[in-house]
């Protein structure tokens, strides 16, 4: 068992603070571009990937932002009006995130008269890498924590009670970051997925499926508790993505059948 008594404050300087969940973010968005760029674009969009990256990071905090304040908060912030832009408080949706970056990137796409999954299936391949950094920021913050168990990996989050619980954020890191960069990286090697589009289905439908088993195991946000039929927001949210996920693919099945 362990003790979480992590500070959220990476670095320091004078009155500037430095979070984790800052530093995972841009972690993330690093590691994810220099991959991409170095492996993974094709030559025809390569000199566009650098200007794409800027509608990314726009597409993903606006709608990551967005997606929690609809999906998660909404009483709180129609009172709050102007906490919407108080970012450094937290109170991100990956959900939301995803859509923003999908929104973005067909704005892009049509711009530069490009196929959008060009871009998207790059983006699906190197996303698990930020997920990953994103849930141990999580775990750092004492965050989006599990329910009580007696398991030997349990956690106790001192800032938040004195109970062990599920490192659910830990969970999230292994499944959603590391199981996922992995399975993607394989069909990726298969010529049968090179098909534009095929990734990110894949993506949408193995990242859902995870989520909404690890959200078993995490305490739901409290404002909302379990919306309908005793399930979290995340998992409802998991279910229309990986519907989506499910259609797409196919979709682009019976569109390689009839060219």
């Amino acid at each position: 068992m362990f003790i979480n008594n992590f500070d959220p404050v990476a670095i320091e300087i004078f009155s500037l603070e430095i979070r984790w969940y800052s530093l995972s973010y841009i972690l993330g968005i690093i590691i994810g571009w220099y991959l991409a760029k170095k492996f993974l674009v094709t030559t025809n969009i390569r000199e566009k990937f650098d200007d794409y990256i800027t509608y990314l990071i726009i597409g993903l905090i606006i709608g990551g932002r967005l997606g929690y304040v609809i999906f998660y908060n909404t009483e709180y912030y129609l009172n709050h009006f102007f906490d919407i832009f108080k970012i450094w408080q937290g109170g991100m949706s990956f959900h939301g995130g995803v859509i923003g970056i999908i929104l973005a990137s067909l704005i892009f796409s049509k711009k530069n008269n490009d196929n959008v999954f060009k871009y998207l299936d790059v983006v699906a391949l190197v996303s698990p890498i930020g997920i990953f950094f994103g849930r141990i920021a999580n775990f750092i913050n004492s965050e989006l924590y599990g329910y009580e168990t007696s398991l030997p990996w349990a956690v106790k989050f001192i800032k938040i009670d004195n109970l062990f619980r599920h490192p659910s954020q830990i969970y999230e890191a292994i499944l959603e970051g590391v199981i996922l960069f992995l399975l993607l990286m394989f069909f990726w090697s298969k010529e049968k997925f090179k098909l534009p589009g095929k990734l990110s289905s894949l993506f949408l439908i193995f990242y859902s499926f995870f989520r909404f088993i690890t959200e078993y195991y995490r305490v739901p946000d409290e404002q909302l508790g379990y919306p309908i039929f005793s399930l979290t927001m995340g998992q409802l949210m998991s279910i229309l993505f990986f519907i989506s996920g499910i259609y797409l693919y196919y979709y682009l099945n019976e569109i390689k059948k009839k060219s």
